[in-house]
């Protein structure tokens, strides 16, 4: 075998731990820039590394570019899992606060007044709206119709908007 033909592409042998594992420092300084908890970093680094140990047939010029490609990806998915997490706690902090009796009141009250407001809405995006307000998905009613589910979802999101447009309007004439 030529030098040429042993470098670069896979010669047969597995990729050793050893060799990812010299990437490690590289990896570490890189993703710690990106977050901000030291074990974070390291757990990310290691599943990066695990990622590319069990890589079938990695090229072994490639494994740098490969590790850091998974290694940013990974920063990626912990933001993502972090915002995920803050999202839910945001929910759960929301469903925990009892509501006032008066606050149950007005939002039935403003839910009567807004139902009365769907008929200032067109055809098919007054019936999606009723449709959803009983109850019954976008993708049910697009089936009751014979229309395509893309189709009942602009309708709805058009009616959506124009309700809002209309609850904009009327809050700025009480504010006036």
């Amino acid at each position: 075998m030529s030098e040429d033909e042993g470098k670069g592409k896979d010669d047969g042998r597995e990729l050793s731990w050893v060799e990812i594992a010299g990437h490690r420092e590289r990896l570490l300084r890189l993703v710690r820039r990106r977050l901000p908890n030291a074990q974070d970093a390291e757990d990310c680094v290691q599943e990066a590394m695990v990622r590319a140990a069990a890589h079938g047939n990695l090229d072994r010029d490639r494994i740098g570019p490969f590790l850091t490609a998974v290694a940013l990806r990974l920063c990626a998915d912990h933001y993502r899992e972090q915002e995920r997490r803050h999202r839910l706690l945001r929910r759960a902090v929301q469903v925990g606060v009892p509501e006032l009796p008066d606050e149950g009141v007005c939002d039935k009250d403003f839910g009567r007044w807004l139902l009365g407001q769907v008929d200032l809405l067109r055809g098919r995006e007054r019936q999606v709206v009723l449709a959803r307000a009983q109850g019954i998905s976008t993708l049910e009613f697009a089936r009751m119709h014979r229309i395509s589910v893309k189709a009942a979802e602009g309708a709805f999101t058009r009616g959506r908007a124009r309700l809002r447009l209309v609850c904009a309007r009327a809050l700025d004439g009480a504010v006036a």
